[in-house]
């Protein structure tokens, strides 16, 4: 397997900066964000490209609050037997409304996050992934209150 390059410069760091959360939302968003840092467009779309393959950018995406569109969400953790983690892994990753999902060293090893229209909805795909998976030890932690706001981290 090719080996990657992590190694960063300074516009690669300003170029994440910007992107956090200062994304434009325009009609041609790296067009603008070129003409912000004084560098090409093609410029921005080669080294988020590289950032990308890298494993430094996961996605470019939005980041909403789901109760102000209607939507609920919970963390849920899951008991999972070693030999099992893969399957159950793959079956809550096919579920739309799960936005991470995570192995742990704990009792409860596997933590994902699921996002819906209903508690109702999420309680019906947590019974679906039990049954289909066998793994009935599966928490749901509802947030009663949010503290974190927003991350971005300087770089």
């Amino acid at each position: 397997m090719p080996s990657v390059d992590h190694s960063m410069d300074d516009t690669d760091r300003e170029l994440l900066n910007r992107i956090q959360s200062d994304f434009p939302i325009c009609a041609h968003p790296y067009q603008a964000i070129a003409k912000d840092m004084n560098i090409t467009e093609k410029d921005v779309l080669k080294r988020l490209d590289k950032l990308r393959t890298s494993g430094i950018i996961r996605r470019i995406g939005g980041n909403f609050v789901p109760h102000k569109l209607g939507y609920t969400s919970t963390l849920c953790a899951a008991r999972v037997p070693e030999d099992k983690i893969d399957l159950f892994a793959r079956t809550v990753n096919r579920y739309p409304g799960v936005t991470h999902n995570y192995l742990r060293k704990h009792d409860y090893n596997i933590w994902f996050t699921f996002i819906s229209p209903s508690m109702e909805e999420i309680e019906k795909n947590l019974t679906q992934i039990a049954s289909e998976t066998g793994i009935t030890d599966i928490l749901n932690l509802p947030a009663t209150k949010v503290f974190k706001i927003k991350a971005h981290f300087d770089l």
